[in-house]
This record gives C-alpha cells, sequence and structure tokens, in this order.
C-alpha cells in the first residue's frame, strides 16, 4: 500500500517537473503580450509622420513670429565710397582763369537707417492673422494624421489576430484530416472501403495543409505591417492580446453625424481655410490703398574711411521722412487678384459641403458595419456549435461505416469555415468599432 502511494507521489512529482517549464514558459509569454492601448501609444510616440507633422508646426510658428516682425521698425546701416573721375568744379564769373573746387575726389559716406510702416492698406495685418490661421491649420492636420495612424494601427492589430485564428483555424483543420486519413487507412487495409476514400482524403489532407502554409504567410505578412506602423524593425516578434469579446453599441445617426461634424479634423481645416481665403482677399484689396512710412537717417561723410567731415562735406547730419506712395492704377491688376481670392473661398464652401455629404456616408457605412458585425456573430457562433456537432456525429458514423468519407470531409470543411466566419464576424465588429470612431473624429 504504501509503495503504491509512493509511486503515485513519484509520478506527480516528475509529472510537475516535467511541465513546469512550459507552464513558466507560458506565464512569461502571457505576461508579454501586448494590449491594444499600449500599442496605440507606442505607435503614436514612435510615429515618422506625426514626427513630420510636428515639425510643420513648428515651422508655423517661425512664420508667425516672422510676420510679427514686420510690425516693428528695421534697423540697417550702409557704407559707400565714391570715387570721382574729377573733383566737380564750378567756373567763377568773378574770378578768371580760377574755377571754385565743389566736391573731392574719394567720398566716404555711413549712415543708419530706421523705418517705421505706419499704415500699409491692412497688409501687415492680414499677413500676420494668415501666419496664425497657418498654426490652426498644421495643429489640424497633426490631429488628422494621429487620428488617421490610431485607425491604422487598430486594423493592423485586428488584422495579426485574425491571422493568426486563421492558422489556429487551419491547424485543427489539418489535424482533423490527419486522423481521417489514418481512419481510412486502416478501414482500405481491412478491406471495408475501396482505395478512392483514402485517395479523396488524403487529398483533403494535401489541402489543408496548403492552406496552412499561406495562412502562415499571410501571420507573417500581416506581422509585418503591423510592425511598419509601429514603426519597428519588420521581423520584430509580435505577440498580442486577444480580444473574444464585444459589447454592441448604441447611438443615434443623427446625433453621430452633428458629433462628426463639430469633431472632425477635416471640417475643422476647411473652416480654417476658408478663414485663410478671406485674409487674402483683404491682403489683395490691400493695394487699392496708400502705404505710409517713416523714415530717419543719420549720415557720416568724408574724404577718408574715418567719414569725419571734410570741407566739402558734414561730419553728421540726419533726416527725416514721411514717406506716402500709392499705385492707384494697374490695369485691374488688384481687382482680378480679389477677385481670384473670393472665387476659392466660393470653391472652400463648396468642397465643405461635399465634405459633410461624405462624412454622412462615411458614418451611415460605419453604423451599417457594426450592426452586419453584431448580427453575424451570434449567427457564426451557433454555425460553429452546429459544425462541431456535425462533425462529431459524422465521425461516428463512419467509424460505424453508416455514412461515407465525403459526408465526413464536407462536415470538416463546413466546421473550418465555421470557425473561420465566427471569429472573422468579432474582429469585423471591433474594426467597426474603431471606423465608427474615426468617422466622429475620435479615438
Amino acid at each position: 500500500m504504501k509503495s503504491r502511494i509512493i509511486l503515485k507521489l513519484f509520478r506527480l512529482f516528475f509529472f510537475v517537473v516535467l511541465l513546469f517549464p512550459q507552464i513558466l514558459a507560458a506565464a512569461e509569454s502571457s505576461g508579454k503580450l501586448e494590449v491594444l492601448e499600449r500599442v496605440v501609444s507606442e505607435a503614436v510616440a514612435n510615429s515618422y509622420k506625426l514626427r513630420a507633422r510636428q515639425e510643420r508646426v513648428d515651422q508655423a510658428e517661425f512664420a508667425k513670429k516672422q510676420a510679427r516682425a514686420d510690425f516693428f521698425p528695421k534697423f540697417g546701416v550702409t557704407y559707400s565710397y565714391n570715387r570721382l573721375s574729377e573733383a566737380r568744379t564750378l567756373r567763377s564769373t568773378f574770378l578768371q582763369n580760377n574755377d571754385i573746387v565743389m566736391s573731392s575726389r574719394n567720398n566716404y559716406s555711413w549712415s543708419g537707417i530706421v523705418r517705421q510702416p505706419v499704415f500699409s492698406g491692412f497688409a501687415i495685418i492680414s499677413q500676420y492673422r494668415l501666419a496664425e490661421l497657418g498654426i490652426d491649420q498644421s495643429e489640424l492636420e497633426f490631429e488628422l494624421e494621429k487620428m488617421d495612424l490610431v485607425l491604422r494601427v487598430k486594423e493592423a492589430y485586428f488584422n495579426v489576430l485574425a491571422a493568426d485564428k486563421a492558422v489556429e483555424v487551419a491547424r485543427k483543420d489539418v489535424e482533423s484530416r490527419t486522423w481521417t486519413v489514418k481512419v481510412a487507412r486502416s478501414f482500405f487495409d481491412v478491406g471495408m472501403i475501396p482505395i478512392n476514400d483514402v485517395l479523396k482524403a488524403e487529398v483533403e489532407l494535401a489541402n489543408a495543409e496548403q492552406a496552412l502554409i499561406r495562412s502562415d504567410n499571410s501571420a507573417m505578412i500581416t506581422r509585418a505591417q503591423f510592425n511598419k506602423a509601429l514603426a519597428r524593425p519588420i521581423h520584430a516578434p509580435v505577440s498580442l492580446e486577444d480580444i473574444l469579446t464585444y459589447s454592441p453599441v448604441e447611438g443615434d445617426y443623427e446625433d453621430y453625424v452633428e458629433n462628426a461634424f463639430c469633431d472632425r479634423p477635416e471640417i475643422k481645416i476647411l473652416d480654417v481655410n476658408i478663414l485663410q481665403a478671406d485674409q487674402r482677399i483683404k491682403l489683395a484689396k490691400s493695394r487699392y490703398y496708400p502705404e505710409v512710412t517713416l523714415k530717419y537717417e543719420y549720415i557720416k561723410e568724408g574724404e577718408d574711411l574715418s567719414v569725419s567731415g571734410s570741407p566739402f562735406h558734414d561730419a553728421n547730419r540726419w533726416e527725416a521722412l514721411a514717406v506716402l506712395s500709392w499705385t492707384f492704377w494697374e490695369w485691374g491688376k488688384t481687382y482680378y487678384a480679389g477677385r481670384e481670392q473670393e472665387s476659392v473661398m466660393k470653391q472652400l464652401v463648396q468642397m465643405k459641403s461635399d465634405l459633410e455629404d461624405a462624412i454622412r456616408l462615411e458614418v451611415q457605412d460605419a453604423i451599417l458595419g457594426l450592426e452586419t458585425a453584431e448580427k453575424n456573430i451570434p449567427t457564426t457562433q451557433k454555425a460553429v456549435r452546429q459544425g462541431e456537432e456535425n462533425l462529431r456525429v459524422n465521425e461516428e458514423r463512419y467509424k460505424a461505416q453508416v455514412s461515407t468519407i465525403t459526408d465526413l470531409l464536407d462536415a470538416q470543411t463546413l466546421l473550418a469555415q465555421g470557425r473561420l466566419s465566427y471569429y472573422r464576424a468579432l474582429y469585423d465588429h471591433n474594426l467597426a468599432k474603431a471606423r465608427l470612431e474615426r468617422a466622429l473624429g475620435t479615438y
């Protein structure tokens, strides 16, 4: 009695020792599963396109600072040297044979200049406002790229899960058909079935093995696409947390559309473009007005490099000017420039209307995708249970030789198709949910 207990304990100990490394490995691998939220965060942090969009935002900030500088006075200096072939003279009517020298041959000049625009027909203000709107547009384009990236990552995530399930289904199908071939071969060996049944089973097994190979290759491609979306090395290992649950999404179409119009970056970008067109109209029409500029210049002149004065030059002097310039006739150039920008604004308004129609269609398509997936999930789940029962019955019937090999092979095919449809419906529901969020301008 004691020997039997000792033997059982030994077997249990041996079993635990034998399986412990596998259990530990499974635990470690499960701990490395990547969840969807963390994957999305990594993609956002590593995206080259998002970094490029961020540079566009920075560029717009720099453009705004450039436009702001036009409000302030500008300072500059000039230094010049003028060499005359001969000194200028004035012939005197009082002194015979003695001309009056009016200048030197070497003339040096240094001047410091300050210019301050006073009025530019609102051009400076319009340019500054355009620069501000450029920042808004760049930030919205960044947000748009981020939303598209999140959707791409989610699609890649669920494509990997679907590809893995396809491999799993194909592997189970191969195992089932391998068993069928063994049974058929044993029946043939004892003369219970013709060789044609064995050949049918072997052909179906070969087809299943080819399908498994295709599924493996497809899983590798989807992993490469997933890694690319996350800016990872193409062959980096991928281990994702499976999502086999779903929750119905309830919402009203009109509410969805209203939220999409408020939140979609594309709508906001067009609104900014319309405001930009309005500023460009003002900028084009600014040429109708005169420009007023104040100018102050401090001048030093002389006959040598020190520009410290001479008999012909003041050592220093200054000038202050108020300059008004007005080009009032250019054969309609200003008028048509304004009309061009007005046409651009009308074009943008039409584009916005077209985009709103596209958003309505996109929201409707996402809702229908959700509804289709929600209806397919219980249907395909029931089909899997029926397929499993159908296969079990046909296996038993075939063992008893009351059904044909064709019935068994058909049952295996139906079960494999049912499993694929079930998993596809689950992942389609999650994809449809992600696409609805994108259609609404969220993620």
